[in-house]
Formats: C-alpha cells, sequence, structure tokens
C-alpha cells in the first residue's frame, strides 16, 4: 500500500497487524491458488505484489506473526490433484522484484558480496524482458528428456512429460545433442504464448463457444496442463 494509507505498518498495534497479516495471508493463498492451479486470476500482478510487499512489512516488523508455514516463503500453489508429482531435487525458486532505485542498488551489493567483489568494482549484468509464462523443470539424462515438471509449490510440481513431449522439438528438444551433454542436466524456463498466437488461441475458443483465456500467460498454462494431450500439441508453445 502507498505511503498515504490510513493505516501503515509503522502505527499498527501488534493486534491490528495479526489481524491484518491474517487477512493478507488468505487473500495471497487464494490469488495463489486461482493463478497457479486454476490459471484463472483474480487479480493483476500490481495488486497481487502490492498485497505480498505489505504482507512481509507486517512481517518484518513483527517477526513474531511469521512461521515456518507463512504464504510469504512460498512460492506458487500446490499443485493440483489431476497430475501426478513430481518432486524437484533442487528447489524451484520465483524472482525478486525490485520496484525502486534503492531496491536495484541493495540488489547488486548482494552481487558483489556473493562474488566477493569491492563494492567499486564493476561489474556488467544482462537483462532482458521478462515473459510471463508457466515455469517449466525439464531434465534430461543420458541426453534424453526423461521429465517436465510444472514450478508447483517450488517442493513439487506436476508431471506434464507426456503433453512436453508433444511440443516442437525446436522449441524443447527430446534428445539433446553434442559430443559433451552431461549426464544429467535440468534447465529450467518458461513455456509461453506470444500475442498474435494468443490473439488466435481466443478467436478459435470464441468459434467453438468456449471461455476465452484471460491472457497470454494463462493461455499458455491452460495449453500444457490440458490431460488430452492432444490440445497441447495444437497449440504453439515456445519454451
Amino acid at each position: 500500500m502507498s505511503e498515504s494509507d490510513p493505516n501503515p505498518v509503522a502505527d499498527m498495534t501488534a493486534r491490528q497487524a495479526k489481524a491484518e497479516h491474517k487477512r493478507l495471508a488468505v487473500a495471497v493463498e487464494a490469488a495463489d491458488i486461482a493463478y497457479h492451479q486454476n490459471d484463472a486470476p483474480t487479480m493483476d500482478d500490481a495488486a497481487y505484489d502490492s498485497l505480498r510487499r505489505r504482507l512481509v512489512a507486517i512481517e518484518e516488523a513483527f517477526p513474531e506473526l511469521k512461521s515456518a508455514g507463512s504464504v510469504s516463503g512460498k512460492v506458487g500453489a500446490r499443485p493440483a490433484g489431476k497430475f501426478a508429482k513430481i518432486r524437484h531435487r533442487v528447489p524451484m525458486l520465483s524472482l525478486d522484484n525490485a520496484f525502486s532505485d534503492e531496491a536495484v542498488a541493495e540488489f547488486a551489493q548482494r552481487v558483489h558480496r556473493f562474488l566477493g567483489r569491492k563494492d567499486d568494482e564493476p561489474i556488467a549484468f544482462t537483462a532482458e524482458p521478462k515473459i510471463d509464462g508457466l515455469s517449466l523443470s525439464l531434465r534430461y539424462e543420458q541426453g534424453a528428456l526423461v521429465s517436465a515438471a510444472t514450478r508447483g509449490d517450488g517442493e513439487e510440481g506436476e508431471n506434464v512429460t507426456v503433453n512436453v513431449r508433444t511440443i516442437a522439438d525446436s522449441e524443447i528438444p527430446k534428445m539433446l545433442a553434442g559430443d559433451d551433454v552431461p549426464e544429467i542436466a535440468e534447465v529450467r524456463g518458461e513455456v509461453y504464448l506470444g500475442h498474435a498466437d494468443f490473439a488466435g488461441i481466443n478467436e478459435r475458443q470464441r468459434e467453438k463457444g468456449l471461455p476465452e483465456f484471460a491472457n497470454p500467460r494463462n493461455a499458455a498454462a491452460g495449453s500444457l496442463r490440458q490431460l488430452d494431450a492432444s490440445i497441447t500439441a495444437s497449440r504453439p508453445l515456445p519454451f
């Protein structure tokens, strides 16, 4: 919330903080389920980020409200029941956000410390627009694709291997080429839809009298998380 909010965190009593923390935790968890499980977001990204930032601010001011199971420490949502689950060997986390120059500067300082560099030593960063799609983890053994899983809650994801095998080899190769392919490799990225393809899918949805997708991210997620793999195969899904 903004600085003009009638009840800023700094002015809260412990009782007010507890009530607000509970309200925000319920709202954030419901939004996570709607977005990650149901592919039907109930709020835009800005509204969600605002709720989550306020939740974190309350936990920083009142650390007794944060527990091991706090929503602020979770990523995504638990996998839905329609797919088998795959446990990630390494947790599949999410990207952090920065909303101010100060936050970007703090990030740069953390990178310097992590690399053991002096604060005034130049470091080159590579930046690119973030594609909003469905996070996917691909596991290769002996160069062959053996499994594909969504992020889920970061610890467990949905097994979408059958559907991923229908995606073009130009996007997701089923065999890795080369002489130096590692014995085990895990590749993580996002399955997404371009705007033109998104418009085409929604046009076909309208022609069939089916509900339209709210945005490209949800169309990509809905296309991949299909029990009928032929639907996934019929849609252009870059990775």
